[in-house]
C-alpha cells in the first residue's frame, strides 16, 4: 500500500477524500466509484466503502446506486458554516482569554510574529498554515472540548475558500489576529469574543463576495 499505513486506514482514506473534495480535486458533480478509488488510492474496497459512508453522512457526496456524486460545499453551506463559527469561535476566544497559560500566550504571540514575516514575503500558503495554527490554538486554549470538536471540522471544511480570503485580506487578517491575541493575552474576555466575532464576520463577507462574483458555487 503505497499511500497509506495500515493503522486507521479508513480514517486516512476518509481524510484524504474529504480534503480532495473540499479543495476541488473532485469537483461538484463528479461521480466516485469504489473501483475508481481503489485504483487511485491503492487500497482495498473495505476502507473505501467506510470512507464513502462517512462522506455521505457529512453530506459531501450522495449515493446514486451507481456511484457517489460529489456535492461539495455550496454557498448556503458556507454561510451556515461561517455563521456557526462566528458564534462558537467567539466563545472559544472568550474561554481562551480566561483559561490560557503564560506559555500558551507566548505561542500565540510567536504565531503573530510569523504571520508578520510571511505577510511581508507574500507567502499565501504559509499564511494559511499559520492561520490554521492560530485558530486551532485558540480552540485548544479554551479548554472546552465540545467547542474544539465543533470548530475543528468546520474550519477544515473552509480550507479552499480560506486560501483566497487569506490572499486577499492578508494584512487585514494579520492586524485582526494581533488584536485578538492581545485581548486573549490580557485576559480580556469580552474584547476577545467581540474581536473574534468581527474577524470571522469579515472573513465570511470576503469569502462569499469572492466566490459569488466568480459564479463558482451554486445554491
Amino acid at each position: 500500500m503505497a499511500m497509506f499505513k495500515s493503522i486507521s486506514l479508513a480514517d486516512q482514506v476518509f481524510e484524504k477524500l474529504e480534503s480532495d473534495i473540499i479543495s476541488g480535486v473532485y469537483p461538484r458533480g463528479e461521480v466516485l466509484t469504489e473501483l475508481k478509488l481503489v485504483e487511485q488510492l491503492n487500497v482495498s474496497r473495505t476502507p473505501i466503502r467506510e470512507a464513502l459512508r462517512r462522506l455521505e453522512q457529512e453530506r459531501l457526496i450522495q449515493d446514486t446506486g451507481k456511484g457517489s456524486v460529489v456535492l461539495g460545499i455550496t454557498v448556503d453551506d458556507l454561510v451556515d458554516i461561517m455563521d456557526i463559527r462566528i458564534r462558537c469561535e467567539g466563545l472559544a476566544a472568550r474561554y481562551a482569554a480566561r483559561n490560557r497559560t503564560e506559555e500558551e500566550a507566548k505561542q500565540l504571540r510567536h504565531l503573530i510574529e510569523l504571520q508578520d514575516f510571511y505577510v511581508d514575503k507574500g507567502d499565501v500558503d504559509r499564511l494559511r498554515e499559520i492561520d490554521d495554527e492560530f485558530h486551532d490554538g485558540i480552540y485548544a486554549f479554551s479548554r472546552r472540548h465540545v467547542l474544539m470538536d465543533t470548530l475543528r471540522p468546520l474550519h477544515r471544511k473552509t480550507q479552499r475558500y480560506r486560501r483566497a480570503s487569506v490572499a486577499q485580506r492578508r494584512q487585514v487578517s494579520t492586524d485582526e489576529h494581533k488584536a485578538i491575541c492581545e485581548a486573549i493575552c490580557a485576559g480580556n474576555e469580552d474584547e476577545a469574543e467581540r474581536l473574534m466575532c468581527e474577524h470571522i464576520q469579515n472573513a465570511k463577507k470576503s469569502m462569499i463576495e469572492r466566490f459569488s462574483q466568480n459564479g463558482e458555487y451554486n445554491r
